[in-house]
């Protein structure tokens, strides 16, 4: 939505486990109402250049995602939001909306207790607890496809499962891989992007051909039941370790018989920082997972849009007034 009027933006940042989130409150132009599916498609259609300008550089960084207050459909929320990253919106994000209720709670919108979010992919029920830690109920997640292998230029061949917890993964489970580190970030990168586009070329998908953009990578630790590495669409990889990227681990071992309805799972992040997920229910291969971690507020700001300024839309976008 290039302009030449000066746009300011009111925005909140936090992070969950070191993964940023962005919370834009006001400034933001009207998407109308209706379903928040149908009000993702017009952000998607209309304001690529306005996405781009808060979460690209020089504003933001490749792992910043963004997520945009509209009012709810449902009108049992507090809230809804669209999420978007540095190459467009997700449909759930498990750690933005722990970030998202600790920013209405700083904003003094919310208390302690049990609140609705609506979502592109439906509401979701999160908790905020005394403590200050957060708990995602998330949507149902269940494994798409067991056992996928694929023959991946410069690794041969990974199998791996195609799972949904919010967002399409494809998890490579690893019990004796112990190079999740931040060390080797670099590395995982190159390997779970070929990951990736290995997929796309065998032409593996998500339930109705749907694309399979985020891929994790899962080992042991020693601290957790798994340690994992998640790249995300825009290729920056997930320093928290990822809301709906432990829902869907949890949906496979389930699936697999490796995790029971009501137990605990510690999740590690390759940065370190731990979300503990449980099943709570589970029915016809489909699981409702509650994923628990804590955000925390690091700032609050109002972004100025010049278009005067060259790199007003972010850096290596070709957005024009």
């Amino acid at each position: 939505m290039p302009t030449t009027a000066t746009t300011r933006l009111h925005v909140i940042d936090s992070h969950t486990g070191g993964e940023p989130t962005r919370v834009v409150v006001t400034g933001w132009p009207d998407l109308g109402d209706g379903p928040l599916a149908t009000r993702r498609e017009r952000f998607d259609a209309e304001h690529a250049a306005l996405r781009d300008a808060v979460v690209r550089e020089p504003r933001g960084h490749d792992a910043m995602v963004g997520a945009l207050l509209v009012p709810p459909d449902d009108p049992t929320a507090c809230t809804g939001v669209v999420f978007f990253n540095n190459v467009g919106t997700l449909g759930m994000c498990g750690h933005g909306t722990m970030g998202l209720l600790t920013t209405l709670a700083y904003l003094g919108r919310i208390a302690p207790g049990r609140h609705r979010v609506d979502t592109p992919v439906g509401a979701v029920e999160a908790e905020l607890l005394a403590d200050g830690r957060t708990t995602v109920r998330n949507v149902a997640s269940y494994r798409h496809a067991a056992g996928v292998e694929l023959d991946v230029p410069g690794l041969g061949r990974v199998v791996g499962d195609v799972a949904w917890g919010g967002n399409w993964f494809f998890l490579v489970h690893d019990q004796h891989r112990r190079d999740l580190t931040v060390a080797n970030v670099a590395r995982l990168t190159d390997e779970a992007w070929a990951i990736r586009c290995a997929l796309a070329s065998a032409g593996v998908t998500g339930a109705d051909g749907a694309e399979i953009d985020h891929v994790e990578l899962t080992g042991p630790s020693a601290d957790a039941d798994a340690r994992s590495f998640v790249l995300c669409p825009g290729k920056a990889y997930d320093r928290s370790p990822c809301g709906t990227g432990t829902s869907a681990a949890l949906a496979c071992h389930h699936a697999a018989g490796r995790l029971a309805v009501g137990r605990a799972w510690r999740q590690e992040s390759v940065v370190g920082s731990v979300f503990e997920g449980v099943i709570e229910r589970s029915e016809h291969g489909r699981v409702w997972p509650a994923i628990t971690g804590r955000a925390f507020v690091t700032g609050e700001a109002t972004l100025v849009l010049d278009p005067a300024d060259p790199l007003c839309w972010g850096i290596g976008t070709d957005h024009a007034p």
